[in-house]
């Protein structure tokens, strides 16, 4: 080992920064040898806490450590190999950074990102004079960001996002730090101004990253002195003051400007933004804007179609701004992305909108809007996404909305249209969305819009003056998820035909003139978890196939005529007084419904029924499963392709080592109706006992009718795929699988505590639910869980169908992942599922308000689409609205709904959920902060633009560190006092449970 050198104790002040040059200059002497490179490796490896990828098992075995893994070594003197690089992103490696890596004085690249890093940043590390890359992001680190990293004059690269580093950004970052290109800090919960001051240069500065931190204070006007940025992003801060006009005309080469969700203004007291736009004018190169969610107020000005020829995308949604739409916006020619919703915007939609060919989506709702939807609409060839939603708009659909072959989405809802709806709509052979509520609509719904078998996520014509009868070609929408008819003339009765939409799951039919009885085979449909018949003239008795559904959850018969006896098993005897009320020839056998009670003969003679029909409803469902074990079992020994997948644990295979069709026969008492516990997409799950008194669960895959051949083999091959691949304490694990020619099961263990849903949505709404710490817990081990998938399993795996029903708990409540039936193996290290296995394009990826919108425009399954999934969910589990309930009321998504909400009045965002009424006044504090926090990572996950959303492992940090700060705090303990240098949320200062009732 070297002596260290004796050199003066000198100090530099610099901007009230005091550094101790002494001790780097120490340290720099003391790491002059090849000795001490791998003395600092090896302390380095002593403080990793966990190494479950097995990364570093080569470290320390031989004395050669330029071959350990992630260690680069180059030429130092004398012609000494010295490291030059340590690279390790990606290996779950835990403990904390130890500081002795300062002693390689060689290291130009160290790498440690998306790993499980956790305490501060070492000052030591800005003894690495030669170091030009810094890459920490994706950890777990905390604290202050180090002075002395801003004195590194080598670093031309740094990136620290995605942590939980507090306290304001070091002045030397932006005053010594001179050779930065790249600068990414953002989600964090850094606070303070951005110390970019007058005198302060950054001449080679091209990327500046802070998005998501706690940041005020004006925009720098000293961002002019980097010259040569290109891409600025401010999002989601709690930046103030004017938009600045003498800044971004200074930068000529700016492509990318995000400042979406600050506290901005336009000047003349936040009404004139023509100041700030004329700014722009210098910047050529533009190619996206994003002002989003400031409050803006003024006019778009006329001349923002003579801004950049290269203007890709413009984000002006959630703003105050007022008058018409210019009408030469139409310039801006290679447009792909245009969103002026949530403003004041008044007078008519222009047509020459037509002339920007290359839009994609565009987005004009919510505004003042009036005057006829223009018929040039129709002339954008590449329109994939149409909303002129809550406007004022008058007159008819154009018919030339056919001409829209691309169109997946179209909502014109909540607006003052009237007509019948183009039968040439119907053409649109993409369409996945159609949403046409809340107009002045008539006529017949035309049979060729009722027969687009391309919706494949919902149909909402309700609160129109539609009338004549339903469709017979509606069955024709075989993968549709929701359809609302309801609130209008519609008559006659219900085809049986529309228990073809094999895939529904939410139907509203309401406030209609039908009649008749309600088909069994609509009552029957395999996947209905919501069925509004209400206010119509039904009559006959309620489907027994209602009875034992096992998807449905809530369901409205009130205000028909039906009669005959409401059962008392089964999910009708979980639904309330009101969704039988105003049907006087309706009885239950008790007075739990709140209805009348049957006469006794009745009762007596229904019950001696009963038995029989149940008797013979088993009876032939053992011969016909019976007849088809027997069909596959000849065909297996005459073809010889019968296969057995057995997986899981080790132990469970020495147990369990075949399962055969007979055996899971017997267990779950011949797949008996009494046995089903839930439905998929693809089948039933079983709850059974083998031999030997194991408690299994049984999921039968079937195809359903109306499906494509082979769509169960294929997803059967791709979940015994997905859990052969991977083994997670919060993935669900595989037993065993039963494959035959006609038959697939899977054999999981059985969750004693059901799905997630069941918690959050009981049955009888009395007691139950989940408390905030233990709904906190949950929510970390899905995330945990699909952390895993996307980022540390040995193949890569996307869910495609995240939701509360896919999530079991165990018998101590923790959360498994499950139901891989949809999900794909990426090979791609981003996830991407352009280069996934398997893909079938005629399945959805995903359930109707969990789905990623680039899914429902045609882009592939990807690891960003489950963190959308994931953040839908995160906001359910707060507000306690489902997704679909806030699509169908209010025509929004669940994000848009708690955005409208944050953060000004988070109180009445979590006014109703459940959780909330266990918290006790003690922990109110605590669950305060953690309720903003987890909103905002709710909000950051459920953008719209993938590319803005966190990914997984950034989502399980987060809420690993709320879920540590409430055990640490959840005693009572004042959060306040000792928030680990988080910044606070204004919302806080009074409690979120004071404010609403």
């Amino acid at each position: 080992m070297a002596k260290l050198l004796a050199i003066p104790i000198i100090v530099i002040i610099h901007v009230g920064l005091i550094v101790p040059i002494a001790v780097f200059a120490a340290m720099a002497a003391g790491a002059a040898t090849v000795a001490d490179d791998r003395f600092a490796l090896l302390a380095f490896l002593s403080d990793v806490s966990a190494d479950p990828g097995g990364a570093l098992t080569d470290w320390g075995r031989s004395p050669g450590f330029c071959n350990w893994t992630g260690v680069a070594c180059g030429h130092g003197p004398a012609g000494r190999r010295r490291v030059t690089q340590l690279v390790l992103s990606g290996h779950g490696i835990g403990g904390v950074i130890s500081p002795a890596l300062g002693r390689m004085s060689f290291l130009t690249v160290l790498d440690l990102s998306s790993n499980g890093f956790t305490g501060e940043i070492p000052v030591e590390l800005a003894a690495l004079s030669r170091l030009t890359q810094l890459s920490l992001t994706n950890n777990l680190l905390e604290g202050a960001i180090p002075s002395g990293i801003g004195l590194l004059r080598e670093l031309y690269y740094l990136d620290l996002s995605g942590n939980r580093l507090s306290g304001g950004i070091p002045d030397t970052l932006f005053c010594n730090c001179s050779a930065l290109q790249y600068m990414d800090l953002a989600n964090n919960s850094l606070t303070g101004h951005i110390p970019y001051a007058g005198e302060c240069r950054l001449p080679s500065l091209r990327y500046l990253l802070l998005w998501s931190n706690g940041l005020s204070g004006p925009i720098p006007s000293a961002l002019s002195n980097s010259p040569i940025l290109e891409w600025v992003d401010f999002e989601s801060n709690y930046l103030a003051g004017e938009l600045p006009s003498q800044v971004f005309d200074r930068l000529p080469r700016l492509q990318y400007l995000y400042l979406s969700y600050n506290n901005l203004s336009s000047h003349d007291g936040n009404t004139n933004l023509d100041p700030f736009f004329r700014s722009l004018s210098n910047c050529t190169r533009l190619q996206e804007l994003e002002l989003a969610g400031n409050g803006l107020g003024g006019r778009l000005p006329p001349f923002i179609g003579d801004l950049s020829r290269r203007f890709r995308q413009i984000h002006l949604e959630d703003n105050a701004i007022s008058g018409s739409i210019p009408l030469n916006i139409s310039g801006l020619v290679n447009l792909t992305y245009l969103n002026l919703s949530n403003n004041l915007l008044n007078g008519s939609i222009p047509p020459d909108l037509s002339h920007i060919r290359r839009l994609e989506r565009l987005y004009l709702s919510n505004n003042l809007l009036s005057g006829e939807i223009p018929r040039s609409i129709g002339e954008l060839p590449h329109l994939g996404l149409l909303d002129l939603s809550g406007n004022r708009l008058v007159g008819t659909i154009p018919d030339t909305f056919s001409n829209l072959t691309q169109l997946r989405r179209l909502m014109l809802h909540h607006n003052r249209l009237a007509g019948v709806i183009p039968r040439s709509l119907g053409d649109c052979q993409n369409l996945e969305i159609v949403d046409l509520s809340y107009n002045g609509l008539q006529g017949e719904i035309p049979a060729h819009v009722a027969a687009m078998d391309s919706l494949k996520i919902y149909l909402n014509l309700s609160n129109n003056h539609l009338e004549g009868p339903l469709p017979i070609e509606l069955s024709k929408m075989d993968m549709i998820l929701a359809l609302d008819l309801s609130s209008n003339e519609l008559a006659g009765a219900i085809p049986s035909q529309l228990g073809g939409c094999v895939a529904l799951e939410y139907l509203n039919l309401s406030n209609n003139k039908l009649r008749g009885a309600l088909p069994t085979a609509v009552a029957a449909l395999p996947f209905l978890e919501v069925i509004d018949v209400s206010r119509n003239g039904l009559s006959g008795a309620l489907p027994e196939s209602l009875q034992v559904s096992t998807s449905l959850r809530d369901a409205d018969f009130s205000y028909n005529n039906f009669s005959g006896v409401v059962p008392q098993e089964g999910v009708l005897a979980n639904l309330s007084a009101a969704a039988f009320r105003g049907n006087p020839g309706l009885c239950s056998n008790g007075n739990a419904l709140g209805i009348g009670v049957c006469g006794s003969r009745r009762v007596g003679r229904r019950r001696a029924m009963l038995p029989a029909v149940v008797g013979i409803i088993a009876a032939v469902c053992v011969m016909l499963l019976c007849a088809a074990w027997c069909r596959s079992m000849a065909k297996a020994r005459t073809t010889r392709q019968s296969t057995w997948l057995v997986g899981g644990q080790e132990q469970a295979e020495r147990e369990h080592p075949r399962i055969s069709y007979r055996e899971l026969s017997e267990a779950t008492g011949g797949f008996a109706e009494s046995s089903v516990i839930g439905a998929g997409r693809f089948g039933r799950v079983y709850e059974g006992t083998l031999r030997g008194g194991v408690r299994v669960a049984v999921k039968v895959l079937v195809e359903p009718k109306g499906s494509g051949d082979g769509e169960v083999s294929v997803s059967f091959r791709r979940e015994c795929e997905a859990l052969r691949r991977t083994r997670h304490k919060n993935l669900i694990r595989v037993i065993t699988t039963c494959s035959t020619a006609n038959f697939n099961a899977l054999v999981l263990p059985l969750m004693p505590q059901g799905s997630l849903e069941a918690h959050l949505y009981p049955h009888n709404d009395v007691g139950g639910g989940l408390g905030f710490e233990q709904l906190v817990s949950i929510v970390s081990d899905v995330a945990e869980g699909m952390a895993y998938l996307h980022h540390y399993a040995a193949a890569r795996v996307v869910h495609c169908d995240l939701k509360p029903s896919n999530v079991l708990l165990d018998e101590g409540m923790r959360a498994v992942v499950s139901d891989f039936g949809i999900a794909r193996l990426v090979a791609g290290v981003d996830g991407d599922a352009s280069s996934t296995s398997s893909i079938s394009t005629g399945l959805l990826q995903g359930s109707v308000g969990y789905m990623a919108p680039e899914y429902g425009l045609g882009g592939r399954p990807s690891v960003r689409g489950d963190v959308y999934s994931f953040g839908v969910m995160l906001l359910e589990l707060l507000t306690g609205k489902r997704p679909t309930d806030v699509i169908f009321s209010e025509g929004l998504t669940l994000h848009d709904w708690v955005r409208r909400h944050y953060p000004q009045d988070v109180a009445g965002a979590v006014a109703h959920a459940p959780w909330r009424r266990d918290v006790v006044d003690g922990t109110v504090q605590v669950a305060d902060m953690a309720v903003v926090e987890l909103i905002e990572l709710g909000l950051a996950c459920t953008q719209y633009s993938p590319a803005l959303r966190p990914s997984m492992a950034d989502a399980c940090h987060e809420i690993t560190w709320i879920k540590e700060d409430l055990a640490k705090h959840g005693g009572g303990a004042d959060a306040a006092d000792d928030d680990g240098g988080r910044r606070s949320f204004s919302t806080t200062k009074d409690s979120l449970f004071s404010n609403s009732s």
